[in-house]
């Protein structure tokens, strides 16, 4: 009888509290999508800066990790849904600010406007000044949202790609006269086509009051959010999160 009470009281227990931490010997599953070189997927599996410095910061705080790559409404679905989870890169907003438990910052996000910088003939201090020349701007991403918000026009005003890679190129052989990019995404693109980071000349800052951050859920066990920043604290004052950075961004 006191065996099963036992086992009663047990379950019980593990009803009313869910393990909403990775323990030493648990996993923690980290959920992300394509957006080089921050993170991404190619043949090895998932690689990219922010996946690296997650890989550094579980073996810092001694936790295994599981990594997946997937569009961003299933890698948000699944962050919910999986207890020991951590969600990236994630813009850290006002409107997101009490969803998550919040580690970083990762990078500063910074998206800026360029030209090539071989054509000395244009200059943009703001949007009004566009006249006919032309932005790309990755299709239905948040940037061609907030150009659109301003009056801006696809067809006219804006040139659409579906990636940052294909807006470069048509930078690149001269179909438009400017480019939205995030300065990461520039300069990885940019060593990508073997052109210098200096072919490219910020013109204007379109948003750059943000940062990149890990997510974990709200109910997440708050030493593991502890673990975490301190891992990647520590890897900041050792030098490592630099090196790694400059591997990505030079």
């Amino acid at each position: 009888m006191k065996r099963r009470t036992s086992l009663a009281l047990t379950l019980l227990l593990g009803a009313r509290f869910p393990v909403a931490a990775a323990g030493v010997d648990d996993v923690l599953h980290g959920f992300t999508e394509n957006l080089p070189p921050l993170n991404y997927e190619d043949d090895s599996g998932p690689q990219g800066f922010a996946v690296e410095l997650l890989r550094l910061m579980a073996s810092s705080a001694r936790l295994k990790l599981s990594l997946q790559v997937l569009p961003w409404p299933r890698a948000m679905q699944m962050a919910e849904a999986q207890a020991a989870s951590v969600l990236f890169s994630l813009t850290r907003t006002p409107e997101r600010e009490a969803h998550f438990q919040w580690v970083g910052p990762i990078a500063q996000r910074r998206i800026l406007i360029y030209k090539l910088a071989t054509r000395t003939d244009l200059t943009l201090t703001q949007l009004s000044e566009l006249g006919t020349a032309r932005i790309g701007v990755v299709r239905d991403s948040a940037a061609d949202r907030q150009l659109q918000a301003a009056g801006l026009r696809p067809g006219q005003q804006l040139e659409h790609g579906l990636d940052d890679a294909t807006n470069l190129r048509k930078l690149l052989a001269g179909r438009m006269e400017f480019v939205v990019l995030l300065d990461w995404a520039a300069a990885w693109n940019l060593r990508h086509f073997k052109r210098p980071y200096d072919s490219l000349q910020p013109v204007m800052e379109h948003d750059t009051t943000k940062s990149y951050w890990y997510g974990l859920r709200p109910d997440a066990d708050p030493a593991l959010v502890r673990r975490l920043q301190a891992a990647l604290d520590g890897l900041r004052r050792d030098g490592r999160y630099e090196r790694l950075r400059q591997r990505y961004f030079r």
